[in-house]
């Protein structure tokens, strides 16, 4: 079995976010749980029970950088290592190239790209000093091919994928591994309300995706990085 961690997850508080929080507290892993809203929080680390083996860092605006640097530190000053990053945090948009702007590009860029940027580089240094880590992005099924209408939030978490693989191949020497997942349709309240006549028993599960993190966090996972690995269920 593997050694307990120190876990960040940011997006702590959304649909993935929890459900990844529960599967590393199931497995005895110490969570730092990051949201923006501290009330939030409270609630989400509070259903995990043993509260004290856990702490929760809130309103981090993670596309500035000195958001990524202050959770880092506060996980540092708490525990003295973090062993593994799951950024849940992104954005979504669709809408149809007619009615896309460059803003909307800027938008998704933001949210999905430059927030894992920010927080992979701020864990990165410490994971370096200790010769050993891993990082965990989310990327999405429509980054390896894009449909209709989702131009910008396709090109971004395209992106997303291409910082994984960079950061794979530059920190492999140093013990840091760094992997994506590329889930299809999350099985969400709000995916379900947008698409109600879906075949919603196909999607992924957030416990099903949560599981794929954990594991990539692992021991078992210890071979693999530079990897994104396609979690869509039966869609």
């Amino acid at each position: 079995m593997s050694a307990s961690q120190i876990v960040i997850v940011t997006g702590a508080c959304g649909n993935l976010g929890a459900a990844v929080l529960a599967a590393l507290s199931r497995r005895g892993d110490s969570v730092v749980a990051v949201d923006r809203e501290p009330s939030k929080l409270d609630i989400a680390l509070a259903a995990l029970g043993a509260r004290d083996r856990h702490m929760g860092v809130g309103e981090a605006d993670l596309v500035d950088p000195s958001g990524a640097d202050r959770i880092v530190a506060a996980a540092l000053a708490r525990f003295g290592r973090i062993d593994s990053v799951v950024h849940t945090v992104g954005g979504f948009a669709s809408a149809p190239l007619a009615r896309s702007d460059s803003s909307a590009f800027e938008a998704m860029f933001r949210l999905n790209v430059i927030t894992t940027l920010n927080v992979f580089r701020a864990a990165a240094d410490p994971m370096r000093l200790a010769r050993k880590g891993c990082l965990i992005a989310i990327g999405a099924g429509a980054a390896v091919r894009a449909p209709a209408g989702l131009s910008a939030y396709a090109a971004a978490k395209a992106g997303v994928l291409r910082l994984v693989e960079s950061f794979a191949d530059e920190l492999k020497s140093e013990g840091v591994r760094v992997n994506a997942v590329a889930p299809s349709i999350i099985d969400t309240p709000q995916n379900r309300a947008a698409m109600p006549d879906a075949d919603h028993a196909s999607w992924v599960s957030p416990d099903r995706l949560a599981s794929t993190i954990a594991f990539l966090t692992s021991d078992e996972g210890s071979a693999i990085t530079g990897a994104t690995i396609p979690v869509t269920g039966r869609t």
